[in-house]
């Protein structure tokens, strides 16, 4: 398991898919609220002019001496959900962050979110 203070030091490392190919660079780390553990990493991908953030999960992620290399092909993390570089993800819209990724989402009895950054 990668513990929350530890991922946040990886902060601006490249994270690349289980095969070495470079995805982009880990920006922000969202935590599953019931567990605060990590459960996703959004990464800084795309053109100098026109970055966004990707989301990848953490699940099965391994860290390196300079990397984070997660279980996701990168043609997976690029084609999903993505948000503008001061943009959060908004509650609504995380059942479907777990959905393209075939994750089982269960949102919490008391309607908080099921992820939070930190």
């Amino acid at each position: 398991m990668i513990e929350s203070a530890d991922i946040r030091e990886w902060r601006t490392r490249d994270v690349v898919d289980a095969e070495g190919r470079r995805i982009g660079s880990l920006e922000s780390v969202y935590v599953d609220t019931a567990t605060d553990e990590p459960a996703f990493v959004t990464v800084l991908v795309g053109l100098p002019t026109r970055h966004r953030l990707v989301f990848v999960p953490l699940a099965s992620a391994v860290v390196g001496p300079d990397y984070v290399k997660v279980a996701h092909p990168k043609a997976l993390v690029k084609d999903g959900p993505s948000l503008g570089t001061d943009d959060v993800l908004p509650a609504e819209d995380e059942p479907a962050l777990f959905a393209h990724f075939g994750l089982p989402y269960q949102p919490p009895a008391d309607g908080v979110r099921v992820l939070a950054r930190r």
